[in-house]
């Protein structure tokens, strides 16, 4: 049976993940400590008891679940897994690439930390506040979204796809003018829903430029291993292995398409059956569903869950 863990990215974070974790494993508490340091932050004690709109912004959510992500995987570890002579393939939505990353041994802990706070810091100053926007349209073809975004894009500003999570979700990013004008096109054209969605930049659009420009900066200077199974990556939903390789992804990941939906397909297509989410939430988990019936998904985020994974 093939083994692929997937990471969860940004909308999965609540008060409150990972303590249950940090309060059954010593290595997960380690994990929160050393991420708490790396960024000269209480972190652990925001995501414990702080208010879900701090824990939200994106500076702080990012290394939040990535510190959940490998608080698990640390865990396991101390039970006995080996992520090489078990996983097949990892891979993250977005963020989750850095947790994946981490996980497979490729970035140090402490290094994805400070480079995700670079990473939520730079995005959100890349678009002044109000001026971007991303919404889901749901119900309509790829290319259908793809003509969409060209038309608003031609009346002024800029509007892209960003996310193909599959089950027929898309999500678009871009200038707001451009975004609320495919909203209501896409509704015109017979979408189930086109809705704006709460987010406080045009992630993974163009205007992410400047944020693409700080990541390379920050990547840059940081130690990027060959991880110990392969990624597949978000920007072309393929295995990557070499470090340049994986680097220059990142980069371009900043204002590029998390191609998930065949990301799944891949996974499907090279015989794996079962897709672990790793970390906060279980989002990627009913995505796998949607996109491929043949890949069971499964979430591990409690210590029941890894009991259940290191015992099966």
């Amino acid at each position: 049976m093939g083994i692929a863990f997937t990471f969860p990215g940004q909308g999965s974070q609540a008060i409150g993940m990972g303590k249950d974790l940090a309060q059954a494993f010593p290595e997960a508490q380690a994990v929160f400590d050393e991420v708490d340091d790396a960024l000269g932050q209480n972190l652990s004690a925001l995501m414990w008891e702080g208010q879900i709109e701090e824990l939200t912004l994106t500076a702080n959510a990012q290394p939040a679940l990535m510190a959940v992500s490998l608080a698990a995987i640390r865990a396991m570890e101390a039970g006995g897994f080996t992520m090489a002579d078990t996983v097949f393939c990892v891979a993250g939505h977005s963020l989750g690439e850095y947790s994946a990353l981490a996980a497979a041994g490729s970035i140090s802990i402490a290094d994805t930390a400070r480079l995700l706070r670079i990473r939520g810091n730079a995005m959100q100053e890349a678009v002044p506040a109000g001026e971007g926007a991303m919404a889901a349209i749901i119900g309509l073809e790829q290319d259908a979204v793809n003509d969409i975004c060209v038309q608003t894009s031609k009346a002024g500003g800029l509007c892209q796809i960003a996310n193909d999570n599959g089950g027929g979700q898309l999500v678009i990013s871009g200038s707001r003018l451009a975004v609320e004008a495919a909203v209501t096109l896409a509704g015109d054209r017979g979408a189930k829903r086109a809705l704006l969605l709460p987010v406080s930049a045009p992630f993974h659009s163009v205007l992410m430029q400047p944020a693409a420009e700080a990541m390379r900066n920050a990547l840059e200077n940081a130690t990027i291993n060959r991880p110990s199974v392969p990624l597949i990556c978000n920007v072309l939903a393929e295995p990557v292995e070499d470090p340049e390789k994986i680097v220059d992804l990142l980069i371009k990941q900043v204002t590029g398409q998390v191609r998930w939906r065949e990301t799944v397909l891949w996974f499907a297509s090279k015989g794996v059956t079962q897709a672990y989410e790793i970390g906060a939430g279980k989002v990627l988990t009913g995505l796998a569903r949607r996109i491929d019936r043949s890949i069971s998904g499964t979430a591990i985020n409690s210590p029941q869950d890894i009991e259940n994974f290191l015992n099966h």
